[in-house]
């Protein structure tokens, strides 16, 4: 059945999952009937539960494939949990991990798993306390993770068990030097398999995981053919989406809040709507799962998140359109932190009152962000969440004159590589009407297009500034009263085209690094003014191209000053020509989505005010929310789905004024409209 065709399926339903991470030495203590009515009650309806892998939580017939020690001989627990979801019609996802095997397999199949380059296998967990068997990473093009083990596990769950769905944790390439990888490699390249990681062929890692996932999603096919397969996805590049998504029937991805890092090393606070954001780009595939762990990290998975960050941090999740899927460690009978089952019940049953409303509702965007996975995306991406900009991202093999046309503005962070096709697809699209944002040293594809004369990098500046001249400059909205904002990095020396307008200039550095604060530098500017351009807006056709000859990607990310926030935002209400979808006074802690159903609308904020890790919900009152309908339409109702009740509102135009009297963590405002 090809992805797309059959709403009817439950995975294209709403789905709040449950994950209950299970230790071996627990099992005696799990009781299915209690444990899928906590779960139910927690507002699951659908559990995710250990099947097989490392370990068969099943009577499997499959050699090498290690019962699970602790289950007793008569039993069948993986039947009984199924049981019992029926009885409580909860759906049923087995969960598979290939990946890991005990040594006792190694010692007997040792050719099935990964090789260092001195031939030594991958050892996980060598000074583990407790007396657990040693587990090893498998290789990806090994037996255990081919039709030695995992196909005819697989095979063999499908043909005994009625589960709902299969969900295959953490089948990445791993690196490997074994003798089955170095035939592999040199039969697909020509070439023996490098000693240096970093001289691998840029596909090898990706070609090893499609072989072996074709491979297991074929054996799960041949079963049945509508049995969905959860795969995972992340942001990063090593995790490329468009390699993973043709495989999946649903993608997971994982925006662990990893606290344990220490504060300097937060995860950005807006990770879980950028991943869903992500995952909805996958056109044929149902809304992605956000996997939210409750721990603050690994090495702590057995403490909760503080409670305001977890609920901050799962919100996230719904509020973009994505399914909630819980990660626990232990079932709620052995967890030691219950706070954490508070905020799970809480946010479960939030998104079960939204769920008819966003079932088939659909995002509202106004921009793009071409999504690169680099420190100038993730400035962007923060930036554009701080301001409450509607943005899609743009996966670059996404780029089509189709998609392009649906957005006002389409932004290209700094490193982002695109083939001459795409870069011709972008010109298009600003030549037909469009506006485009650039930044950063230009590659030469763009150098005809900008018409700008020179293009020479400079070397790294600081204490140098970004001038904004005269008072009907846009970029300068806010910034009326000064007309400096700080400027570090490198910038591309360059000379303005005719008919380019000259918005924003370069003061150079004042002084070295080293005595910014010495006499006689420190109160005067050995040239306050030059002609070098550092934001410039070039007509292009019936559109425009908005060219920063510096990362201001990088500045938001590494600084993200409120200036520079201001230089941002100013920028893209002026290509938006002043109208923005939505606006929100007062409350850059606090993300916006937007989703449309027909002609109603679902604004959702989620609030993260405060600083992180969030010990409370800083609790906001009044919050001024104005959102523009079309010009055809009117509201006739507005109301507080979350919180319940009618909220204050009124409409000036096209424009409809609502006042959120109390903002904790999440609302869901529903607008209704009516023809004008």
């Amino acid at each position: 059945m090809s992805k797309g065709t059959d709403n009817s399926l439950w995975w294209r339903k709403p789905i709040r999952v449950i994950q209950p991470n299970l230790q071996v030495r627990d099992t005696a203590r799990i009781d299915p009937g209690k444990l899928v009515r906590q779960l139910k009650v927690l507002g699951a309806n659908t559990i995710v539960f250990n099947v097989g892998g490392i370990y068969a939580w099943y009577p499997s017939q499959v050699r090498y494939h290690i019962r699970n020690e602790y289950l007793s001989e008569d039993r069948d627990l993986l039947q009984e949990v199924i049981d019992a979801c029926r009885e409580q019609e909860l759906r049923f996802v087995a969960r598979f991990d290939f990946g890991k095997a005990e040594d006792s397999v190694y010692l007997q199949r040792p050719e099935w798993f990964a090789r260092q380059q001195d031939g030594k296998p991958n050892y996980i967990g060598v000074f583990r306390p407790g007396g657990w068997p040693l587990l090893l990473h498998t290789c990806i093009n090994g037996g255990y993770r081919g039709n030695e083990v995992a196909v005819q596990v697989l095979q063999e769950v499908l043909d005994h068990y009625a589960v709902d769905g299969i969900f295959l944790n953490a089948p990445n390439y791993t690196t490997c030097y074994c003798h089955e990888c170095k035939q592999k490699y040199a039969a697909l390249y020509g070439e023996q398999l490098p000693d240096d990681v970093s001289r691998f062929a840029q596909d090898w890692a990706a070609r090893c995981y499609h072989d072996n996932l074709s491979l297991l999603r074929a054996a799960i096919k041949s079963k049945n053919a509508e049995m969905p397969l959860i795969l995972y996805y992340q942001l990063s590049r090593e995790e490329s989406i468009l390699d993973r998504s043709p495989l999946a029937d649903i993608m997971c991805t994982e925006p662990h809040d990893v606290l344990s890092r220490g504060r300097s090393s937060l995860p950005e606070w807006c990770n879980p709507a950028l991943s869903v954001k992500l995952g909805r780009t996958m056109e044929g595939l149902p809304s992605p799962f956000g996997i939210i762990h409750t721990s603050p990290g690994m090495d702590w998975r057995h403490t909760g998140l503080p409670p305001a960050e977890h609920r901050f941090w799962m919100s996230q999740v719904p509020a973009n359109g994505g399914h909630i899927w819980h990660s626990l460690t232990g079932i709620p009978d052995t967890i030691a932190d219950k706070r954490i089952l508070q905020s799970v019940a809480a946010i479960n049953h939030a998104a079960a009152v939204i769920e008819p409303y966003m079932e088939d509702a659909k995002p509202l965007y106004e921009l793009a962000l071409v999504w690169n996975d680099d420190p100038s995306g993730e400035g962007w991406s923060d930036a554009l969440m701080q301001k409450h900009f509607l943005f899609d991202l743009l996966i670059p093999g996404h780029i089509s004159k189709a998609r392009l046309s649906k957005y006002a503005a389409v932004i290209i962070p700094e490193g982002t590589s695109l083939s001459e096709h795409q870069v011709a697809d972008l010109s298009g699209y600003a030549a037909g009407g469009g506006n485009l944002v650039l930044e950063g040293h230009h590659p030469d594809e763009w150098k005809e297009i900008l018409r700008l004369q020179g293009s020479q990098l400079s070397e790294e500046l600081a204490a140098a500034y970004i001038r904004l001249d005269g008072p009907a400059n846009p970029l300068r909205r806010g910034l009326e009263d000064t007309s400096l904002i700080p400027l570090r990095g490198r910038v591309t020396y360059c000379r303005p085209g005719r008919n380019t307008q000259v918005l924003a200039t370069l003061v150079p550095p004042f002084s070295p690094l080293e005595s910014v604060g010495a006499p006689p530098e420190r109160a005067s500017l050995p040239a306050e003014k030059t002609d070098i351009p550092l934001a410039m807006l070039n007509p292009y056709g019936q559109g425009n191209i908005m060219y920063f000859p510096f990362s201001l990607g990088q500045l938001l990310r590494q600084y993200g000053l409120p200036d520079h926030h201001t230089l941002l935002s100013n920028t893209l209400i002026m290509l938006l020509k002043d109208k923005p979808v939505i606006e929100i006074q007062d409350a850059e802690g606090v993300q916006a989505s937007v989703f449309q159903k027909h002609n109603d609308y679902l604004i959702h904020l989620v609030n993260g005010t405060g600083r992180r890790p969030l010990a409370s919900c800083v609790q906001l009152h009044d919050v001024a929310v104005s959102f523009a309908v079309p010009f055809d339409r009117e509201a006739k109702q507005v109301k507080k789905l979350l919180s319940a009740g009618d909220a204050e509102w009124r409409q000036e135009g096209n424009r409809v004024r609502i006042k959120v009297d109390l903002l904790n963590t999440w609302e869901c405002i529903h607008v209704s409209t009516m023809e004008a």
